[in-house]
């Protein structure tokens, strides 16, 4: 026996066609994804040399990527595994969106290492001759292995899923039903089933909690563990994890008010879960900027050489310009818009978001670049420069032009919205709760 869900046939209409306007948008997003391989081609011939990155800014746009499409892949395991463990009931409609981020946002993040490696055959290296004494290493292994923990959790999770679409969408092409049965893995739908689903997911959400942790802690300790003015602070694990949080749950908002829109799932994706959403970001907002002030107001105290060096170059310098474009981004203009005209209207959430995001890229950018210009052997190593050539801005499209078009694939072939965890009662009662349709706006906040 199936689930019980009263939005079974909304939630699975996008996947019923596929229609003129998806194909248009699948094209475009492959034309640029092509454009940018196109543009990888031609740094793997010509090398590196060609790209902004010189003596001594080693790392790039690249590695900004890098640790962006890391940080965006923490919305998933936040929104799914973290408040699954809170017992937050309400976040089970946001689930799948968040985990698909995470899904398709990794391979983008491992990816601008290898790109940023100029040949990609260099990564054999750190398997035949890598030492765990490097953080190299520790990076690898660990985006590594939430890598593989998010493919595992995410299709557990959309077994029983799988399975309705192959009972109910008999209309679709035969390569399509055929898909459905060999992913569905013979779920029945039985009791035991769900129990047993329930169980797995709760232990794996424990996992994947503390893996979330490590996975960015690590990822900050690639730069934490130099001895480079900006870089080598205790401050940077934390840091790095909560800016990755806030950028990812900005991310949900945005993904899920284009999927509530296109495909017309106001009544599943009400207004009351972007209300919960909006607590959270300004939380995490308030969060970020502690550490922002914590970390420059250490800084600045101090008043280290090496270290003033970049912080005045943030602050007044080169790098002033973006660096308060970021804190405004981030922190002034979406806390306003949270706390005064967030409340019940998802354009204003979506605006604030879309800045969140914009702010934590160029974070990251403001956190990379500026030190590699002025390196604490600055007297050996020379005063540096820095400004993305061609080939790195198409290959960045790219990347985003990627993630885009396997988030919209996967929409149109799979339910986004989870049915199974939604629904008002499951067979053997497994797992029950009462849904309902959109909550007033009142009584959502």
């Amino acid at each position: 026996m199936e689930p019980k869900n009263q939005y079974t046939q909304k939630i699975l209409a996008p996947v019923r066609r596929v229609s003129t306007g998806d194909y248009l948008l699948w094209g475009v997003l492959l034309a640029l994804l092509l454009t940018g391989g196109a543009a990888w081609v031609w740094q793997f011939i010509e090398g590196l040399g060609i790209t902004g990155m010189n003596r001594p800014v080693y790392w790039g746009v690249y590695i900004t990527n890098f640790v962006f499409f890391i940080g965006l892949a923490h919305s998933g395991t936040f929104i799914s595994a973290i408040l699954r463990i809170a017992g937050q009931s309400w976040r089970a409609p946001l689930t799948r969106a968040a985990e698909a981020i995470t899904l398709f946002s990794l391979p983008f993040g491992a990816g601008s290492i290898i790109i940023d490696m100029g040949h990609p055959e260099r990564i054999l290296n750190l398997i035949f001759y890598g030492r765990y004494q490097s953080p190299i290493m520790w990076d690898v292994t660990a985006v590594g292995l939430y890598m593989l923990s998010s493919i595992v959790f995410f299709y557990l999770s959309l077994i029983p899923d799988i399975a309705m679409c192959r009972d109910r969408l008999t209309d679709v092409p035969r390569w399509q039903r055929r898909m459905y049965e060999i992913l569905a893995l013979g779920w029945n739908h039985s009791p035991e089933q769900y129990h047993r689903l329930e169980k797995v997911l709760d232990g794996m959400a424990v996992f994947m909690t503390m893996l979330v942790v490590t996975v960015h802690t690590v990822v900050s300790w690639l730069f934490g563990m130099t001895v480079q003015p900006g870089w080598h602070t205790a401050l940077i694990g934390p840091f790095f994890l909560l800016g990755a949080i806030l950028s990812g749950t900005a991310a949900v908002v945005i993904v899920l008010a284009v999927l509530r829109k296109a495909y017309r799932l106001e009544k599943v994706l009400h207004i009351g879960l972007f209300n919960s959403l909006r607590k959270l970001l300004i939380t995490f907002v308030l969060g970020w900027f502690y550490m922002m002030i914590a970390e420059h107001l250490t800084i600045g105290y101090s008043s280290m050489t090496e270290e003033m060096v970049v912080l005045t170059d943030k602050f007044s310098g080169t790098y002033a310009l973006i660096f308060w474009g970021m804190a405004a981004f981030v922190f002034g203009i979406p806390l306003l818009i949270f706390i005064f005209k967030g409340k019940n209207n998802v354009g204003w959430m979506v605006f604030a978001s879309v800045l969140i995001n914009i702010g934590m890229w160029m974070e990251r950018y403001i956190v990379i670049i500026p030190t590699e210009v002025s390196p604490r052997m600055l007297h050996v190593m020379g005063q540096g420069s820095y400004l993305p050539a061609l080939p790195e801005i198409l290959i960045t499209v790219a990347c985003f032009a990627g993630l885009i078009l396997l988030y919209a694939l996967f929409t149109r072939f799979f339910p986004i919205v989870p049915i199974w965890e939604t629904a008002q009662e499951l067979p053997g009662h497994a797992y029950s709760k009462e849904t309902s349709p959109a909550p007033s706006p009142a009584a959502s906040d």
